[in-house]
This record gives structure tokens, sequence and C-alpha cells, in this order.
């Protein structure tokens, strides 16, 4: 039921297909994050205008809110939120472990309290399977200890537990419509990466995640656990890089061999009234694009930029209309989404390599500013 075929290389970088049960995925691609079944600001087919393929949603989120029972007595989540496409569910782990100061790690697994109503919960690696199993996706996660990656006395701990873990979610996956995926871990110490990328590789998991990144790290730290990870994974397999996104990320990582990424960027970058451009991040709050009658982007294509002006989008900003973050939503998620596919036919065209500094030196502009800590679970749930 799940195959996934490659299709082109370039140095490292891939283009595949991964065969799921609700249509074909073409790598490298990027899902657009729906936290709760919802993309926030845009409906399933804005989403589906802008060629999203893959969406994902966060297991500990429905969990709690409207409960994963509810979703599976639904239909699941195709059904619940009118997604037809592949949708992938993480395992709740990263932001239990997020929790730092409500949540007791043992070998069977999490206690964490409620971040709604101070409720007490439980995750094990069957339990968590348990929900997205309920849950319905087509690719789906074993339960992992995200480590803070500062904390180098844990993280080998973090990493033999999260391999007894996967081995736990191998034996409690039930559902042959769902493919699920083991996670590498390690921190950024390369000898435990290159440790539990072989074992991970070992298991008869159809797909790889890389978890762990972009939580506190610097990019030079991200790119060579990368640069140690990849080339130990097996090549007839998916790679997924977790919570990554940039467009500078997604460059740096497609790469570097990997295959699929998801990060709320885009979407939150929008609600906090910025946007992507070749020019570098634009904060449409700025007075100075108060009589600007250029789009976002002049060399985009969005509905946003073929049709609105940067003062009109500041207007609507300045009078809190809810329209401003969808259609900033739109151009950023637009530009994430054409960028992996332009990559993707230079990987297929063979030009891939000789694009990529003029890529980089393109979106450069529009990393993320600051160093986000550990604990905070911005890239893996759009809250």
């Amino acid at each position: 039921m799940f195959e996934f075929t490659l299709t082109a290389t370039d140095g490292r970088a891939r283009a595949g297909v991964f065969r799921t049960p609700h249509g074909d995925l073409k790598t490298p691609v990027f899902a657009p994050v729906g936290t709760q079944a919802t993309v926030k600001t845009l409906s399933p087919a804005q989403v589906a205008e802008l060629g999203a393929s893959l969406v994902l949603s966060n297991t500990y989120h429905l969990y709690l809110r409207p409960g994963d029972e509810l979703v599976r007595e639904m239909g699941g989540l195709h059904n619940f939120m009118q997604w037809p496409n592949p949708m992938l569910t993480d395992s709740g782990g990263f932001q239990v472990f997020s929790l730092s100061q409500t949540r007791k790690v043992d070998e069977d697994g999490v206690t964490f309290k409620s971040h709604i109503d101070g409720s007490m919960h439980r995750f094990t690696p069957e339990r968590s399977i348990q929900i997205q199993n309920n849950l319905g996706a087509d690719i789906i996660m074993a339960f992992d200890e995200c480590a803070d990656p500062n904390n180098h006395a844990y993280i080998k701990k973090a990493m033999e537990r999260t391999h007894r873990w996967a081995e736990r979610s191998l034996a409690a996956h039930s559902r042959a419509d769902q493919a699920l995926f083991g996670i590498v871990q390690g921190g950024v110490d390369p000898a435990l990466r290159t440790v539990s990328a072989e074992f991970i590789s070992s298991l008869p998991f159809p797909g790889i995640a890389i978890g762990g990144l972009s939580v506190g790290e610097t990019k030079d730290e991200m790119h060579t656990t990368l640069d140690v990870v990849t080339p130990i994974l097996p090549e007839n397999k998916p790679r997924y890089l977790m919570g990554v996104g940039t467009p500078e990320d997604l460059i740096n990582g497609i790469a570097r061999g990997v295959d699929i990424f998801d990060c709320v960027l885009p979407t939150r970058l929008a609600r906090h009234h910025a946007a992507f451009s070749p020019e570098g991040r634009l904060n449409m709050m700025n007075a100075t694009f108060a009589r600007d009658s250029r789009p976002l982007d002049e060399t985009c294509d969005c509905y946003t930029c073929r049709t609105f002006t940067r003062a009109y989008i500041r207007h609507l900003i300045v009078a809190k209309e809810l329209l401003a973050g969808t259609l900033l939503s739109i151009h950023n998620l637009h530009t994430m989404i054409n960028l992996v596919n332009d990559m993707r036919t230079a990987i297929i065209d063979g030009t891939f390599n000789d694009k990529v500094e003029s890529w980089l030196a393109q979106w450069r502009g529009n990393a993320e500013r600051e160093k986000k800590p550990a604990t905070e679970s911005h890239s893996r749930s759009d809250s």
C-alpha cells in the first residue's frame, strides 16, 4: 500500500513519489500544518488550490479536543476536516516534552497536564499509536523523546528510550493503511545521531523521520546533523525532517537528501503580519507600506499578489480585519510550496546543484530572526 520510488537525484537531492491510500506524494514536498484539523485562516479548498498535497495535524491537540475517538466516529481526520489528500500526524511527543514544567517521564511513558484545563493524562508508545490509529492519517509517527539539545548529559538516555519506544510503537501499530515512521534522535552529537540513524534504519519502518532539530540549535549544527544522518538512511524510504521550514531551511534540507517537510511558520507569520519576499521578510505593519501599490512579491503569481496591493493588506491589518491573515497565509504557503516544486523540477532536470546558491541568496533574508528555546513547541503546533 505504501511504496517509495526515486525518480531522479542531483547530488544528494532527491525527487520521488510516495504512494499512499489518499494519493501519491511527489517529493520533495512541503506540508502546511493543520494543528487542530485546520490550516489556520484557510479552508481545505483554499489549501488544495495552493497545490498542497499533504497536511499535518497534531495528535496531542486532537486527543485533548475534540478527542481521537470522536474523530474516529466521524470517519477519521480526512472525513472530519474534509481533506481528501494524504495526511500526517505526529506522535504528540514533542508537545508533551515541551511541557517541561508539567510532565513526568518514565520508562513506560509520560504523564502530563493538559494546557486546556489542567487535567492529568498519560501517553505511552502504545497509547500514542492507538490515538493515531483512531485519527486515521496516512502517515503516523512513533512515540519518541525529544530532548533539549543543550542538555548533553540527557540526550543519550532520551535517544536510547526513543529506540525502545520505536520497537513498542511498531508492535502496537495495527492498521495496514497507515505508514508508521520511526524517528532518529541524538541531539547534535554526531556519534549519537549515527547510532540512532543506524538503529532506526534497521527496523521495518516504511519511512524515517529526523526529529530533535529546530529546537534551539544553530543552523550550522542542523546542517552538520543532516550531513551525518541522511547518508545512513535507506535510499528506498522517504525522509521527513520534522518541524523545519524557512525557505532557506528547505533549500538546505533538500540539498542534503530530505524528502518531506512541515512547519507552522508560513501561517504563524501571516497572523503576525509578515510575508515572505525576495527582499527579505516583510513586516506589513510598517508605515512605509501605507501607500505602496506593489504586490507583496512582484515575481509571485498567488491570488494575493495577483489581486491586492501592499497598501490594502496593511489597511486590513490596521483595521484588524481577518482577511489580512488569510491573504498573507495564501501568499506565504504559495511561496513555500512553489519553491519546493521548483526544486523538484530542477532535480529532475539535473540543474538543482547549479541553482542552490542563487536560491539561498534570494531567500536567506526570510530566515527566523530569533533563536527559539528548546522548550517552546513553535515548530510542531500552530497555536
